[in-house]
């Protein structure tokens, strides 16, 4: 660094990191060598052993929701080992397994925080590709470890799994928090759910955990065995075939649509019962069409949800470990993350890439 030139807040945090980060569109990932924050008051670190790939990392890598700001670590299905504890902290101790989010902080008063619904702050950090308090840009779990404030870091119960739990701090609370929102976890109503892929399964594994009748919707007839011998569902859609979906018109009490691709959302609602619920959980990068007529002679309603507060991302690990409820993984290596991408893009996972950081993450 030239003498007398200001250090950017990078080169002035003191702990030196390392992990996997794209430097452009091509959303390529390759050894990346980068630095964190001391441990604060009220901050724990992780050393981070397992981290789930997340569609929405391949879409930031690739810049295709045109936000991305380069080098990006993406990762925010974070599962670790507590390593320090600030002095302030009090929720962990040195040894507790815990995990980390979508969020690493936010204004912690505004109405939606006070109603303990951060993931709604307007002063939202993102885990990765956001801009933290003093001005860095925030990096993902590709990585050997991470310092946040204690807030925003779950407790692993000791009975659920560290790999297959990972995907849920994402996956898991982002199907979970609607269906309780919306009245969809309740015993004996009918879920349909859109999609089998890294939210759909562990949509399905929360419909039959909270008891209610689940219905698979997917363009793919060939996860119909899958869908109902492996995950429990209790019926099957082709969403292409006309006769199937317009023989279950006005069946379900709500749907959970988990799609990230541009797709038809019309037949979709005429699923559902009068006054039913479809919940938008997939975030495609172009517009989807709609026509309001299914909606206004149905009284239906369409509405969006994004991921959970702390407490009910809590509650929701709590749940899942109760009710066996974890994700079905392939855990790879983070030299094989690339290809994973690629896999991911094409649908070709069954359910969900999870890192094994702590055995497979070499430094440079």
């Amino acid at each position: 660094m030239d003498k007398g030139k200001k250090a950017s807040p990078e080169e002035e945090h003191p702990r030196k990191a390392f992990g996997w980060a794209a430097r452009d569109s091509s959303g390529v990932l390759s050894p990346f060598t980068f630095s964190r924050r001391k441990n604060g008051d009220t901050d724990v670190t992780l050393r981070i052993l397992y981290c789930g790939i997340c569609h929405s990392d391949l879409h930031c890598i690739k810049n295709e929701w045109a936000n991305t700001v380069y080098p990006v670590l993406p990762g925010h299905e974070i599962v670790g080992v507590i390593t320090e504890v600030g002095s302030k902290a009090n929720k962990f101790k040195v040894g507790d397994k815990a995990g980390v989010g979508c969020m690493v902080n936010s204004c912690r008063s505004c109405p939606s925080c006070k109603q303990e619904l951060e993931n709604y702050c307007g002063g939202l950090i993102l885990t990765y590709n956001s801009v933290d308090t003093d001005g860095t840009m925030t990096y993902g779990g590709y990585s050997d470890m991470i310092v946040v404030h204690e807030h925003f870091v779950v407790r692993f119960p000791e009975s659920m799994p560290l790999d297959k739990g990972a995907p849920l701090l994402c996956a898991g609370i982002t199907v979970y928090s609607p269906m309780k929102y919306f009245g969809l976890s309740e015993p004996g109503k009918h879920l349909g759910v859109v999609g089998l892929g890294g939210l759909g399964h562990v949509a399905v594994k929360f419909g039959k955990a909270f008891g209610m009748k689940v219905t698979v919707i997917s363009t793919s007839p060939s996860k119909q065995k899958e869908a109902m011998e492996r995950l429990g569902a209790d019926a099957f859609l082709v969403s292409r075939d006309s006769e199937q979906l317009k023989a279950a018109t006005g069946t379900m009490d709500g749907i959970i649509n988990t799609v990230s691709a541009v797709h038809e959302i019309a037949p979709l609602i005429d699923l559902l019962k009068p006054h039913g619920k479809m919940i938008m959980v997939g975030a495609p990068d172009k517009p989807l069409q709609l026509h309001v007529f299914p909606l206004i002679m149905g009284g239906r309603i369409l509405a969006g949800s994004c991921i959970g507060g702390m407490k009910e991302t809590q509650e929701m690990i709590d749940f899942a470990a109760n009710h066996n409820v974890a994700a079905d993984i392939e855990l790879v290596g983070m030299d094989y993350v690339n290809k994973a991408m690629e896999r991911l893009a094409n649908g070709d996972v069954r359910y969900r890439f999870v890192i094994d950081v702590a055995n497979t993450l070499i430094a440079a």
